[in-house]
């Protein structure tokens, strides 16, 4: 009886899908073909942190697929040079189209022989990287109003090599004869590009100091097929959008720390005026020169350095404030090794650090009291109000915030391959560690999915955020987090000791137990992945490749892929 209820369950199901039993058979049979097809090609990215230039480059080119296909084709037959120009040409047609013809100008060149022969030289390319695909879903991804010719030109039934040269010299010609090269060149790159890429996985860290983030999400809303793991900056800004106030002071610090303030102002429209007034009252005598901003590039550095200065030491102490606050709030974060204005003795110029006495070499702090060290001034706790409010009501921040909420999870599975962007918590003997969170004791799986069902609660439960939003910053900085996972993040070590005893940062087990094959078959056998091919993914840990350092660690099991974007 229960099998019968499960089958009419099922042809009911499919019933509002197609219309009777010969479009069920076609889908069966289409899909059992895919099955049987080559793997579409997936790319991983991580720590993007905001640099669209190189991020989108390596989108163009495919992670290098592109050009080594047209080295396969063409390696024996067209020179180095020409291959290069090729490549070039699929990556940025636009630009390149622009550059190409004008030098065929200046020599007095006929164009139109070279349109002939590019056009030949893509659509080789494109049936080369279309070739694990089916024809409906390669012509699903051919731009509008090229459709019917590119599937021609890729699909030619002529019965010999002379008559299918005859045709595509006709299409040819015809497309050179109505103007309409640019354009096709244009059509058959993007094609090329869309198809090099058949899944994008970012795992984390979209936002941080690069110029601009908003370009690469919006990049990434168009792609055609992408999943996302967070990363602890992406965690940072989804809290600071979120209105929790040390997440906000967060960012607006590292966008000061480099000089990217304009990220906020200009795109996401948050009012920094009323803290850049404030800072230069405040610190109008004092030239914050450990605040400086940390400058790429100085030919192109416009900004005043010392205004940018001071606001970065405002905004700072202002975090180290909103932090301790929340410190108090939540004894259970066990965080209280990280309460140090309060371990400060200005007068003799000293802070106590894990028991340890370290210099001070900045003691010009005249927004703290030194009998209530974690209290807003009157006009930090304005600052912050209208900070708060830019954050929460920025129209454009919103939707890219939702974005990360909608694409993104704390860890994917895909294809028998686990990712995630920094780690997950483990004991010294490699045991996953249980962690009191929200009031449950939990430890690997349970823990993950715990977290992650919290932060998009955050987001999409409005009326219940507030009791739940300082997990965020939690996430940001705390040593249980997998966001982060190290003893203490050293802020106010690195800004305010000179001694680099003090800024030291113990990662979590899974730093270096993670390189151990047996370590990795227990996270993944926790994930219920107990193939043999299967593998970890996660970033955030830059791979020193000058030292010596392998991506790929534990006998294959773990691929570390930290980008390195940031410049």
């Amino acid at each position: 009886m229960e099998n019968q209820y499960s089958k009419e369950k099922y042809l009911k199901l499919l019933s509002e899908e197609y219309r009777n039993i010969y479009e069920v058979s076609e889908e069966i049979i289409n899909l059992q073909a895919i099955l049987n097809l080559p793997k579409g090609t997936e790319m991983f990215l991580s720590d993007i942190h905001g640099e669209y230039e190189p991020f989108v480059h390596i989108l163009n080119n495919g992670g290098g697929i592109i050009r080594s296909k047209i080295d396969d084709i063409f390696g024996n037959t067209i020179t180095e040079k020409e291959r290069a120009t090729l490549a070039t040409l699929i990556y940025y047609p636009e630009q390149k189209l622009k550059l190409i013809k004008k030098e065929i100008m200046l020599n007095n060149e006929d164009l139109d022989e070279w349109y002939l022969i590019t056009l030949h030289r893509l659509i080789e390319v494109t049936k080369k990287v279309s070739s694990k695909y089916t024809r409906s879903k390669v012509r699903k991804a051919i731009k509008k109003g090229f459709e019917y010719v590119i599937d021609e030109l890729l699909n030619s039934q002529a019965t010999n090599e002379k008559d299918k040269e005859r045709y595509y010299k006709a299409i040819i010609r015809t497309i050179i004869d109505l103007n309409q090269s640019d354009s096709f060149i244009i059509a058959l790159s993007d094609l090329i590009k869309r198809m090099a890429i058949d899944h994008l996985h970012i795992t984390g860290d979209v936002f941080d100091r690069g110029k601009r983030p908003d370009l690469v999400i919006e990049k990434l809303k168009k792609f055609h097929s992408i999943d996302m793991q967070w990363g602890n900056h992406d965690i940072t800004w989804m809290g600071a959008a979120c209105g929790n106030k040390a997440s906000i002071a967060t960012v607006v610090r590292i966008c000061a720390r480099y000089d990217n303030l304009e990220i906020l102002e200009d795109v996401y429209g948050i009012n920094i005026r009323p803290l850049s007034n404030f800072a230069m009252k405040v610190y109008r005598d004092d030239d914050c020169k450990r605040f400086m901003p940390k400058v790429y590039d100085e030919v192109e550095y416009a900004n005043d350095k010392t205004n940018m200065a001071k606001i970065h030491k405002a905004i700072t102490i202002i975090q180290f404030k909103l932090e301790g606050q929340l410190i108090k709030k939540h004894p259970e974060y066990n965080m209280d090794d990280r309460l140090l204005l309060d371990k400060m003795n200005l007068k003799k110029g000293y802070v106590i650090v894990d028991g340890n006495k370290y210099r001070l070499n900045d003691t010009n702090f005249p927004t703290i009291d030194v009998n209530d060290p974690y209290k807003l001034t009157e006009e930090e706790e304005i600052i912050m109000k209208r900070l708060c409010d830019s954050f929460k009501h920025s129209q454009q921040l919103n939707e890219h915030i939702k974005f990360l909420y909608q694409k993104g999870e704390l860890y994917t599975i895909f294809n028998s391959n686990l990712l995630f962007h920094a780690c997950i918590p483990l004991n010294e003997d490699g045991t996953f560690k249980e962690v009191e969170f929200l009031g449950q004791r939990v430890k690997g799986k349970e823990y993950l999915d715990l977290i992650n069902d919290t932060i998009k609660k955050v987001f999409f439960d409005v009326e219940n955020r507030e009791h739940l939003i300082d997990v965020m910053w939690y996430l940001w900085i705390s040593p249980d987090s997998p966001f982060f996972g190290k003893t203490k993040m050293a802020t106010f070590e690195r800004y305010f000791i000179d001694d680099k005893q003090a800024w030291k940062e113990e990662k979590n087990p899974y730093y270096y137990l993670s390189g151990e094959e047996e370590v990795c078959d227990k996270i993944l056998e926790e994930f219920g992945l107990s193939e043999k091919d299967a593998h970890i993914v996660n970033g955030h840990i830059p791979v020193k490749a000058k030292d010596g350092e392998s991506p790929i660690r534990a006998n294959g099991k773990l691929l570390v892929i930290d980008g390195g974007f940031a410049k």
